[in-house]
């Protein structure tokens, strides 16, 4: 359209003297179209004129509940508010087929972005766990949730009773791997958000992740049947397969991921970089279409329809009764111990979209604890790395367009502190790595 709103309507009124009835009337209707698409589009897309210069790509998840942003926003029309109406939201079967599919990209039929553990952007753009370590360049655009995640231990430990303090292990792994049996602990993703769960939970008390018991990865929606057969003794996974887990009573939840580290950056939205750049105005639609889908989603009179809507056999194939109750703060744990009411939900957007801010401070502490486990070199330039892969602007344009208010502006949370008592500043990372006891660095 070469011409504005307000020039269509002075060329209307300029030609009501000499054009023709029939003339006029079509030059009306124009108008009146186009102010019918102003009202229609969302804040600030009108001036935008050509809207996202693509009508959508294919964003990948995993069938974990911290996906339901990326599901509600499809589900629910978002993104199709926003200009995008050709989104595709297609399930993954492991977070290594996500890194594959990440790396061919949408245009060979892989995926530009999606659900992703926070610190793989990381591990991407660095090429550590990409095929003959080519880097990836990505960016993290929006935190998807906090907490949400669990530790769960086999039954064989039921009389242990587990909870925070993982010490109690120590000696029971001392007598299994003493009889000859093997000792596992799966998580999800070398160095992704799972992994470093359950590593910091056994450090903490006293149990060498790399030396005392042998960590597996199994993608999400096979640690029950795993854990049945007896191959695991411990794991650590999203949501909602600890609550199935208990709920077929074949292991229990020693404790939440919110109380190892309460309000924990979890998944994240992740893209590709050359995607982001090329579509500046397209990535500002998913990430606004994504941001009202996590609005919706924190709300408690939503929870229950979103485990509905997440459950369905096209997205987790999963009944709404190993969803629903987790996400309202009502934790059993299995082993007769319950919890009701708590504020150990999964949280999605919080005040002003603080949970939603991807806050570079945060992404300090993954690639520092990566450092911890040998993932990254010691000597790696943490700050320019979160600089290069973390694009809180992006996420800050996107909420002033949307009108968010008391909004996020600086780096950093602050100091973190975890459920032992160490605590984490951003501003020195290095030495947080020097009080750790158990770690690959020296």
């Amino acid at each position: 359209m070469t011409h504005s709103y307000t020039t269509d309507i002075r060329t209307v009124a300029a030609r009501q003297t000499s054009a023709s009835r029939r003339d006029f009337l079509h030059l009306s209707g124009t108008a009146a179209l186009l102010a019918a698409a102003k009202a229609a589009l969302p804040s600030g897309a009108f001036a935008q004129a050509t809207g996202p210069e693509v009508k959508g790509t294919r964003l990948g998840y995993i069938a974990l509940t911290d996906a339901a942003p990326l599901i509600i926003a499809k589900e629910k029309g978002f993104f199709a508010k926003h200009g995008l109406p050709d989104m595709e939201i297609a399930k993954q079967a492991s977070w290594g087929a996500t890194r594959d599919n990440m790396a061919l990209g949408f245009k060979a039929n892989g995926i530009d972005g999606g659900h992703i553990l926070r610190p793989k952007t990381h591990l991407y753009a660095t090429g550590k766990v990409m095929q003959n370590g080519q880097p990836l360049p990505m960016y993290t655009l929006l935190n998807l949730n906090e907490d949400g995640q669990a530790i769960s231990v086999s039954n064989e430990y039921k009389d242990l009773n587990v909870q925070k303090d993982a010490s109690p292990l120590k000696q029971a792994f001392e007598r299994k791997k003493a009889a000859g049996k093997e000792l596992t602990a799966a998580m999800t993703f070398p160095g992704g958000t799972h992994d470093l769960w359950i590593r910091y939970w056994l450090a903490a008390g006293g149990i060498d992740p790399d030396t005392e018991i042998k960590v597996i990865v199994v993608p999400p929606p096979q640690m029950v049947a795993n854990m049945k057969v007896g191959t695991m003794d411990c794991f650590c996974v999203g949501e909602p397969w600890n609550e199935q887990l208990v709920n077929q009573n074949i292991g229990y939840t020693a404790l939440t991921t919110g109380e190892l580290w309460f309000k924990h950056p979890e998944k994240i939205l992740g893209m590709r970089a050359d995607f982001v750049d090329a579509n500046p105005k397209a990535t500002q639609a998913i990430l606004m279409a994504v941001m009202e889908a996590q609005q919706w989603a924190d709300k408690m009179e939503n929870r229950q329809e979103l485990a509905e809507i997440v459950g369905k056999r096209q997205w987790f194939n999963v009944p709404t009764g190993d969803i629903n109750k987790r996400l309202l703060g009502d934790i059993n744990y299995g082993n007769g111990r319950e919890a009701k009411g708590t504020n150990l939900y999964m949280k999605f957007w919080g005040e002003g979209g603080a949970t939603s801010y991807p806050w570079k401070s945060l992404d300090t502490w993954f690639v520092t604890e990566n450092i911890r486990w040998g993932k990254f070199d010691p000597t790696i330039d943490i700050k320019a790395l979160v600089d290069k892969t973390n694009r809180a602007d992006l996420w800050r344009e996107a909420a002033k367009t949307l009108g968010v208010t008391d909004a996020p502006t600086a780096d950093s949370r602050g100091v973190e502190t975890f459920f032992d008592g160490m605590k984490f500043d951003p501003a020195a990372p290095l030495d947080y790595l020097k009080a750790l006891k158990i770690k690959r660095v020296a």
